[in-house]
């Protein structure tokens, strides 16, 4: 039977983790799902007011700093990875962004896959039934050309390779080296569909409508941008010229 783990990495979404966790609430008795929030030492008391609603199924991890979101994730996974009665981690943004009406039919992806097997499932905006909500025409441009540029430089046919919202089977998880990849921005979703493909895992898209947050500021900027094109060029030249390396060092 499938048990799931939602990881939900925070810095300053004191208002926003509320809401978010209210709503899971709203489908938890369902799917019998837990809750880790990774909290980077949010000044705005993000973890406190986490932990404070009071709920069972929720636990915090409090992190000494802000550290990137590669670094939370990976955090997340060797703690989450310890316990065997998960099968299945979540990777959900704290803002907003990520529906949880779109979880429904994530989970029901995953599903599909036997326990034990290798799976991803990758919830998608750039493919039939999938949107966008409050983005400008330019951010969609930028996010439709760094996921095409890097499905050509990588090799890898996915149509969303730097959305965050996503199920990763724990055999998955397990198989890779996580703690010798090193991205910290955006990037770090690139990295992982990357390893996932190299682990020769199972893939599922389904589509999601994502929303632009309402509220808090948002974590992307142009330095985020330029690291996750620098890195997913390097990444692109390695894969061509030692891909069995690339796979000794991503897969266990």
């Amino acid at each position: 039977m499938s048990r799931f783990v939602i990881l939900i990495p925070t810095y300053n979404e004191s208002i926003s983790i509320v809401e978010l966790l209210n709503s899971l609430a709203t489908i938890q008795n369902r799917y019998q799902f837990d809750v880790v929030v990774l909290d980077d030492n949010s000044p705005d008391r993000t973890a406190d007011i986490a932990q404070n609603l009071g709920y069972s199924w929720v636990s915090v991890i409090r992190r000494p700093g802000k550290a990137g979101l590669g670094a939370a994730y990976r955090a997340g996974f060797q703690t989450v990875l310890k316990d065997e009665k998960y099968t299945h981690v979540v990777t959900m943004d704290a803002d907003g962004s990520h529906r949880v009406q779109d979880l429904g039919a994530m989970f029901t992806a995953a599903e599909s896959v036997a326990n034990g097997i290798k799976s991803i499932v990758l919830g998608t905006r750039w493919m039939p039934g999938g949107s966008v909500v409050n983005w400008p025409r330019s951010r969609q441009l930028l996010s439709r050309a760094g996921t095409a540029y890097a499905q050509a430089i990588l090799r890898i046919p996915l149509r969303d390779l730097t959305g965050g919202f996503r199920i990763y089977s724990t055999s998955l998880l397990r198989s890779l080296n996580l703690t010798d990849m090193t991205a910290t921005g955006y990037c770090f979703q690139i990295e992982m569909a990357m390893a996932s493909d190299l682990a020769g895992a199972i893939k599922i898209e389904v589509p999601i409508t994502f929303v632009e947050r309402i509220n808090g500021v948002s974590k992307m900027s142009k330095a985020i941008v330029i690291e996750a094109l620098w890195q997913t060029t390097l990444w692109g030249l390695s894969r061509r010229l030692r891909p069995n390396a690339d796979k000794l060092h991503y897969v266990k």
